[in-house]
């Protein structure tokens, strides 16, 4: 037995995930497994990211929302050396709605390398930190999230505070939470120091853009000084950028309808466009000096263009040339089917959360839990009937065995134990002795009122049988009492289950089309909590199952000792105290049934 455990054990160390080797601080009661995975199982980037702020989609498809506060601030990220802290904004954090969104400082990401960070959560006194200033590298001269309310100016979120001076558009869902759809008018940028741009320095502009119509020349980015000026737009869908009247258009147009990643970096005299990570276009070209506001969706200055006519999300600028690895990462990442980010399981504190096992209960939906409770309750209360059944007919037969021994001593004295209380408190659970009970009653109770009981007549006789049959038929509804529920059970556990399966793979897609993942790794944990109530209903039903055919075998066994039982006493009877009259009645009943027969056979 100890060496089944110890290879149990060791099965268990294989089969569940590797966990960090010490928990962070005691106050966190929760934690969960967050991979960053660039190898071609997820990202596909060979090339490393340097410092990068990882986007952490948390919906109720890989995350249930227990234990952490309403508002996240009980958030904290650890690197994989469950020491090194990590910056961290929460960009959106809805518990009640189980979506959140969260920007996460992770200093190295190396390229075809899975590397693991801790989320912890779970402390009602923990304050809030979270700090967008501190997440992004100081190189963003300005990032908008556009979560403000309609009619706000969008406010950056690196400390530079280049917030918008004019607000522009409504608010609409975007791909990473809300967004900024234009409406004719542009999104003015301040010509603060920070913007400033030298000629020939490094730069970078990228946005996520969705498209309303590809219609003529569009302008998503204008900014003029004097002479020089920097066009980004759209010509019938194709992005292209224009510095001085010299244009480069992309090869991969933007698709209108669909959220699509767009980016220009300027490095000593080469300009580059990038749609979706790919470089499609670039420009021999060193970036002109700048000190200018710059105009995000129109340019009221160039009257030829038309102004943007769909919605920007993101929108970054950087005083650095960012990395070709680093824009596919954004556009790879920051999207709705991200593999960079993988999420693992929640552990609790206490070491005893059921690892793998905890997690899937942990994302169990209300509604399932519910079908669970009551396929719970019937499981017990099937286990319960079957084990109280099966005691009662173990009782039963083994009192009918015992019975049977004492049975085999009558001989002609058919009233032999009757009045033998201590062999009726011994054969109390006796079907067959209760059987005895009532056809001796029935002999004396016509002794009693007068009748010569050593000559038994064959209808006397058949009172005798038939009282007896009444108490073989009680017994055998007492055999059979509370079956129905097993049946039941049987019958009725797998659909409940099925039931609740429906339903929480109804929540998890909900969730996920609410939350904008739909990547297998977002909506596998749901789905799998959800098949957790029909595999409950199989439980339920199978032992059952099993149950119910055993009981129906040996409740049948009994059954038929009885019936055995009463043709052997009444035969006795018959040859005791009025054989040759009872073998008459016979014939006569046989000859009836044999007329009966032959005419239900014979023509019309």
């Amino acid at each position: 037995m100890q060496r089944i455990f110890l290879a149990f054990l060791m099965c268990l160390s294989f089969v569940l995930p590797a966990t960090a080797q010490a928990w962070w601080q005691d106050d966190w009661h929760y934690r969960k497994q967050i991979s960053v995975d660039t190898t071609p199982q997820g990202a596909a980037i060979n090339e490393a990211l340097g410092r990068t702020a990882l986007l952490v989609r948390l919906h109720t498809g890989n995350f249930t929302f227990d234990g952490v506060k309403e508002d996240g601030s009980d958030l904290r990220f650890i690197a994989a050396d469950d020491k090194t802290v990590l910056n961290h904004q929460i960009e959106s954090f809805d518990a009640l709605m189980g979506m959140a969104l969260v920007w996460v400082d992770v200093p190295k990401v190396e390229g075809a390398q899975r590397q693991d960070i801790w989320m912890y959560y779970g402390n009602p006194k923990a304050a809030a930190t979270g700090n967008g200033q501190l997440t992004f590298d100081p190189n963003y001269t300005a990032l908008y999230h556009f979560e403000d309310a309609t009619g706000t100016p969008a406010k950056d979120t690196t400390a530079f505070g280049n917030t918008a001076q004019s607000a522009t558009g409504a608010s609409i869902d975007g791909v990473i939470g809300r967004a900024l759809q234009f409406s004719g008018q542009p999104l003015l940028l301040p010509a603060s120091p920070s913007l400033q741009h030298n000629a020939g320095s490094a730069f970078t502009f990228s946005a996520w853009l969705k498209l309303d119509q590809a219609n003529g020349e569009q302008l998503i980015v204008a900014r003029r000084e004097g002479e020089q000026s920097l066009l980004i737009g759209l010509n019938q869908g194709l992005p292209f950028v224009e510095i001085d009247g010299q244009r480069a258009v992309s090869t991969q147009a933007l698709n209108p309808g669909q959220w699509q990643h767009l980016a220009l970096t300027a490095e000593g005299s080469k300009v580059s466009l990038y749609v979706n990570g790919r470089e499609t276009a670039s420009l021999a070209l060193a970036m002109p000096a700048f000190n200018s506001i710059m105009a995000m969706g129109a340019d009221v200055h160039a009257s030829a263009y038309l102004p943007f006519a769909g919605a920007m999300d993101e929108l970054r600028l950087s005083k650095v040339a960012r990395p070709a690895a680093q824009l596919l990462a954004d556009a790879t990442s920051q999207g709705a089917e991200s593999k960079l980010v993988v999420y693992g399981v929640d552990e609790e504190q206490s070491g005893y959360g059921f690892g793998s096992l905890g997690f899937l209960l942990n994302a169990v939906p209300m509604d399932a839990w519910v079908i669970i409770a009551v396929l719970v309750l019937m499981m017990f209360q099937s286990w319960v009937i079957m084990v109280r059944k099966n005691r009662m007919v173990s009782r039963v037969s083994a009192a009918n065995v015992a019975f049977r021994e004492q049975f085999a001593k009558v001989g002609t004295r058919l009233e032999m134990f009757a009045d033998d209380q201590d062999l009726a408190l011994r054969l109390r659970d006796s079907s067959l002795w209760r059987l005895y009970q009532v056809a001796v009653k029935e002999i004396r109770t016509r002794r009693e009122q007068g009748a010569d009981t050593s000559s038994v007549s064959a209808a006397t006789i058949e009172a005798i049988r038939c009282s007896m049959d009444g108490v073989r038929t009680r017994e055998n509804q007492a055999l059979s009492s509370k079956l129905s529920t097993l049946s039941n059970a049987i019958a009725g556990g797998p659909y409940i289950g099925l039931l609740g399966t429906v339903l929480g793979i109804m929540v998890v897609f909900l969730g996920t089309a609410m939350a904008g993942d739909v990547n297998i790794n977002a909506i596998a944990p749901g789905m799998a909590a959800a098949l957790l109530a029909t595999a409950m209903g199989l439980f339920v039903a199978i032992p059952a199952l099993f149950g119910y055919n055993r009981l129906i075998t040996r409740n049948k066994e009994v059954s038929a000792d009885m019936r055995v039982f009463v043709d052997e006493f009444i035969t006795r009877l018959a040859e005791m105290h009025g054989e040759s009259q009872f073998s008459e009645a016979a014939h006569r009943r046989g000859n009836h049934a044999s007329a009966q027969h032959t005419n239900a056979q014979a023509p019309a």
